[in-house]
């Protein structure tokens, strides 16, 4: 049986529903994994009362519109970033259906459409987890971006790639952002430039559509992007705000350091957030969301984008 066969109305309502239901997912991933809780139990709960959440008040999405915004167990205000990251995990699972199942082959059979359409959702829905916790944390998970890193290298061979190829790109990327940005701007600075959740973020990448041109892309738009952002939000605000995780996790790290803990005043040496920001140039900006739209971007429309850059 071949993709073709199957109601297009009727592919595209089932990867719609798929995606907002792991959106729902990844809201307890974005949630969890920050705090070091379990992703798996408890069941959902209310992050105000703690009172477990009916599954009738968990529906992606409805759920939210139905009670205006609120828990249904306490009034607490439920953030719009719940809703936001269903809808966000819908959109890409139909834009992974659209551009890169849909064009399959015709002849190309249901098996082969399930394994393209799963692994790059797996790859997105973890980017889209990495971004929020990025940009709320500064912080981005081994588990997505050493286990994207993974998975790009182990489905490899569907891409049209090797095992080797895609491990050593990894490989070389992640040196090439490490070294110079984490241990030589350490060495003159005194502290390291860049976390190493973005070098391994470029590792992913790499692994993923390789070196040359992917993830030297995916590094300068998510430069000019993040830059571009940062004047934006510092031309309407007149600053630029850490975010408020980032603040209390400085702040309970020097009370430990005052208080004789070495292993807080390592952590702050060796961080490259450790001291509170002065200046917009030295203002901290989660880079994670920004490369990860890079990757996206080339996910989705690497081929135009190549052409329209290179002029081929």
């Amino acid at each position: 049986m071949t993709l073709n066969e199957i109601p297009l109305g009727f592919s595209r309502t089932c990867v719609i529903v798929f995606g907002l239901l792991w959106g729902s997912f990844l809201n307890v991933v974005i949630y969890r994994v920050p705090r070091e809780l379990s992703i798996v139990r408890p069941r959902s709960r209310c992050p105000a009362c703690e009172a477990p959440i009916a599954a009738y008040d968990n529906v992606p999405v409805l759920s939210y519109l139905i009670l205006r915004g609120r828990a249904r167990c306490c009034g607490a205000k439920v953030s719009p970033r719940y809703p936001l990251v269903e809808v966000l995990a819908a959109a890409l699972s139909l834009a992974i259906f659209e551009l890169l199942v849909r064009p399959l082959h015709a002849d190309s059979s249901l098996g082969t459409a399930a394994i393209v359409y799963l692994v790059d959702l797996t790859l997105g829905l973890g980017l889209l987890a990495a971004a929020f916790i990025d940009a709320e944390y500064m912080y981005l998970p081994d588990p997505i971006t050493l286990g994207g890193a993974l998975l790009g290298i182990v489905t490899a061979p569907y891409r049209g790639s090797s095992y080797l190829e895609s491990g050593i790109s990894a490989a070389v990327a992640f040196v090439g952002i490490w070294l110079p940005f984490h241990v030589i701007y350490k060495a003159v600075r005194g502290r390291a430039g860049i976390g190493l959740g973005d070098a391994k973020l470029l590792a992913l990448a790499a692994a993923w559509f390789g070196i040359f041109p992917a993830t030297l892309f995916v590094l300068f738009a998510g430069s000019i992007q993040g830059a571009l952002w940062a004047g934006v939000v510092y031309l309407v605000r007149g600053r630029i705000d850490e975010p408020q995780a980032v603040k209390e996790d400085r702040e309970e790290l020097q009370r430990a350091a005052a208080e004789g803990d070495e292993e807080a005043r390592a952590l702050l040496k060796e961080d490259p957030l450790g001291e509170a920001p002065e200046g917009i140039g030295q203002a901290p900006i989660a880079f994670g969301p920004f490369l990860i739209l890079g990757i996206l971007e080339y996910l989705f429309l690497g081929d135009l984008l190549m052409e329209w850059i290179l002029g081929t």
